[in-house]
């Protein structure tokens, strides 16, 4: 019987508690989006973007710092976001891209 009840307890946990979504991932998602609008120059899957100007993230697949790196400095064409986007909105890019890029 305790072997069903825990069952039952296990199966509540998994399917139905609500999931807490990564609020850091959803803000940044919104900053490649529709703040620093990164989507009209890059491509990246999971935003549905198709930009052909810089590389295709899905491909260079970068991580965290580097995407830190970039955003902040600038890179080639693409112009620095220090000062334009905060240091809050630049790590939560980062960490969205970093994510979904290698998903």
């Amino acid at each position: 019987m305790k072997i069903i009840s825990f069952f039952y307890l296990m199966f509540f946990i998994f399917f139905y508690l609500p999931v807490k979504s990564d609020d850091i991932f959803d803000k940044g998602r919104d900053v490649f989006l529709n703040v620093a609008v990164c989507s009209s120059c890059h491509m990246l899957a999971e935003a549905k973007s198709e930009g052909q100007i810089g590389p295709n993230l899905n491909e260079i697949q970068p991580d965290k710092m580097r995407v830190i790196n970039v955003v902040t400095n600038g890179i080639g064409v693409m112009p620095s976001y220090e000062g334009q986007l905060t240091q809050a909105e630049i790590e939560a890019v980062a960490h969205y891209v970093s994510i979904s890029s290698n998903k």
